[in-house]
């Protein structure tokens, strides 16, 4: 696969009742992250560090804009405060004219922060964690 920017990205999120909702117009900014926990197993006979792949784990950061529409960001999030909520979480960070990468993941969502600026922004911010085990992989 060819070199490729952020633009044209995808974001879709389960709504409260597990249907995709695209959300992509909303989201102004994106974070993946898919770390493997590691153990480190040196032995004091060497000079180097020598570790072992433990469990995998995935996470998605999500900003955006506040919008009340329906099937959009508020409608997605909204049932979030009420206790958590593990949503079907799909990014493909580009529109490329090939087949785009994505990242799949059952994520547990556990804050609806929203924010006023100042200047009178309304924007949210969401964190979803790895919810069931299964290791995150690229499709």
């Amino acid at each position: 696969m060819a070199k490729i920017s952020g633009l044209g990205a995808t974001v879709t999120i389960d709504n409260g009742s597990g249907s995709p909702e695209t959300i992509t117009n909303d989201v102004t900014e994106f974070s993946m992250s898919t770390p493997v926990a590691l153990q480190d197993i040196t032995g004091v006979d060497k000079s180097a560090h020598e570790r072992l792949c433990l469990l995998a784990d995935a996470s998605f950061s999500l900003k955006g804009v506040f919008n009340t529409a329906s099937n959009m960001s508020h409608a997605v999030f909204s049932t979030v405060p009420a206790g958590g909520a593990t949503r079907t979480s799909k990014i493909a960070p580009t529109a490329s004219s090939g087949a785009s990468p994505y990242l799949t993941c059952e994520l547990l969502y556990d804050d609806y922060g929203i924010t006023r600026s100042a200047s009178g922004e309304l924007t949210w911010a969401v964190k979803g964690n790895l919810a069931d085990g299964t290791t995150p992989s690229w499709s």
